[in-house]
């Protein structure tokens, strides 16, 4: 696009609940910062069985779509092509309109490495018997099954609630060539963890945070998906004991700016989007 093209260019964050989603101050303060005054941004309440007739109506005039729970694995079957990490995860969180076509991608992936790699998370110990814990089962721990992958990883454990809810994620790891062990949701998966991806809702992992520092003595860094409220029962515990501690603010920074990126096609201004987004955290802390 230019800005000799007048029209408006429209791109949004769909999911369901969506009010809370800060990509909107994130994706503003992109295009404020790369001077595309013309190009808008919303946040749209959208579930499942909105999701197709939603696509069909985009027109000409949208660029592309962030997309978050319960819409990442909902959307595959009605892309037109999918990017090599989206398929092999199972799931898109952006969707870029290009040439008439719905083109699926996943920056959650990029989006972790990213923050994590940000925070000097070591380089991992490469060992077959895996020493990462990924918390949950759902699309987000999907794309963490593939950031650790991009770092290295050929096993991992992962922690979940209902162990009859695993096909997907294990589809996933099948993929991504990577053993994955399943274990209880306790604190006791924790043991022996190099690196600690929590997926889970707010509230989800909290009892994992209760002695912390005897169940996870090896830990040296924990990623916790959740950005508001912040800091995490788990984070707060992780970081007294020393381990690095990587937010779901610092994803969320990383994965957006791969979404401007793809639907801009220019690079991303993260620190102006850093700073709207940590501006607009404290305004909603007061």
């Amino acid at each position: 696009m230019t800005q000799a093209d007048s029209r408006v260019v429209r791109a949004a964050v769909l999911g369901s609940p969506i009010g809370h989603s800060l990509s909107p101050v994130l994706h503003r303060a992109a295009y404020a910062e790369l001077g595309l005054t013309w190009w808008r941004y919303e946040a749209v309440e959208c579930g499942e069985a909105a999701l197709p007739s939603f696509l069909d109506a985009c027109g000409p005039d949208w660029a592309g779509l962030s997309l978050t729970m319960p819409l990442k694995r909902a959307v595959m079957p009605l892309l037109d092509r999918i990017d090599p990490v989206a398929a092999a995860v199972g799931c898109a969180n952006t969707v870029v309109f290009a040439a008439a076509q719905r083109l699926g991608y996943n920056t959650d992936v990029a989006g972790m490495t990213g923050a994590l790699a940000e925070k000097g998370l070591p380089a991992g110990d490469r060992s077959p018997a895996g020493r990462a814990l990924v918390i949950g089962g759902g699309a987000t721990a999907c794309a963490a099954l593939g950031a650790l992958g991009e770092l290295g990883e050929k096993a991992a454990v992962i922690a979940v609630r209902d162990a009859a809810r695993t096909a997907d994620v294990q589809r996933a790891a099948d993929r991504l060539g990577i053993s994955v062990t399943f274990t209880a949701f306790t604190a006791d998966s924790m043991r022996g963890m190099r690196l600690v991806i929590s997926t889970v809702p707010a509230g989800a992992a909290d009892l994992l945070a209760a002695n912390f520092a005897e169940h996870a003595s090896a830990c040296q860094a924990v990623l916790d998906v959740v950005y508001d409220p912040w800091p995490t029962p788990l984070a707060r515990a992780a970081g007294l004991a020393g381990s690095i501690v990587v937010s779901g603010f610092d994803l969320l920074l990383h994965q957006a700016a791969g979404q401007v990126a793809l639907m801009t096609d220019r690079q991303a201004p993260l620190e102006a989007m850093r700073r709207a987004g940590l501006a607009e955290l404290a305004r909603r802390a007061i």
